[in-house]
């Protein structure tokens, strides 16, 4: 006890029951950091998610680079291929792998645990968002180096190459957490993966659109993956600006996306 009556906790008085350091949260940022960083890592840490992630799309980058399966058009296939490998990376980072990552966190019990910490489900949902982001980046920087390894010439805006991927992420993003919130996790792995390899074929990644039937190509141009690598590769093959048809696109899945993931999304 000091003179004055009061306690002394850690050296420092203070009024009766102050404690030093005193309990409680962590600064919200400070969580939200530490949320994304560890997703993150669970994410790196994961063979399955980087061979999504990393080893396919640099593979089908490279093979079909390199060899003659797939007629591109004019020019090196490369810069044909390049663009939509991008899309790609986006779809299965931000789309296929975090659905079934959230799909099995949510099976077991993880995502109900984590509600109930100080850390609020917005801030969890921002956090994964953060670790998506991060991946995309270092697959991005991947694929680029390969790219130009390849003999890749792109050309145009980045910023406005920055602004497809950030609302190919957005929507992808919507649909992976809607999926992931409303399915079993094991109907999860298997739509996700599902859903992957069609759009891989009918997204306009690697085979165009203008090899599909007039009525597929109508439909096909709709899917948020065809906007994403159609209008990277008007971006970065062509040099046009801002392609806002391919950007409305991609908007409306990602309103409609998140919408719907808010508001059906099933915690336990």
């Amino acid at each position: 006890m000091t003179a004055t009556g009061t306690t002394d906790r850690g050296g420092a008085a203070g009024a009766p029951g102050t404690f030093a350091p005193r309990p409680g949260a962590a600064p919200l940022g400070r969580m939200i950091r530490a949320q994304a960083l560890l997703e993150t890592k669970m994410l790196l840490r994961n063979g399955e998610q980087l061979l999504l992630t990393v080893v396919i799309p640099t593979l089908l980058l490279v093979l079909f680079s390199a060899v003659d399966i797939v007629d591109t058009g004019a020019g090196k296939a490369v810069d044909f291929l390049a663009p939509g490998i991008l899309a790609l990376a986006v779809l299965s980072t931000a789309f296929t792998g975090q659905a079934i990552a959230t799909g099995f966190e949510r099976r077991y019990g993880v995502l109900k645990r984590l509600a109930a910490s100080p850390l609020p489900r917005w801030a969890l949902m921002t956090a994964k968002t953060c670790s998506v982001l991060v991946t995309e980046i270092l697959q991005v920087v991947l694929l680029t180096v390969i790219a130009f390894a390849l003999g890749w010439s792109p050309h145009g805006n980045p910023l406005s190459v920055v602004l497809l991927l950030v609302l190919g992420t957005a929507a992808f993003s919507g649909l992976g957490l809607l999926m992931a919130g409303t399915l079993k996790a094991e109907a999860t792995l298997a739509a996700a993966n599902l859903v992957f390899l069609l759009l891989l074929v009918g997204g306009g990644v690697i085979v165009p659109l203008d090899k599909f039937p007039d009525a597929a190509q109508s439909v096909l141009g709709l899917l948020p993956i065809s906007a994403l690598s159609d209008g990277l590769r008007d971006v970065l093959q062509h040099g046009a600006g801002l392609p806002w048809g391919d950007l409305g696109i991609l908007a409306v899945w990602a309103v409609l996306g998140l919408g719907a993931a808010a508001k059906f999304f099933r915690w336990e």
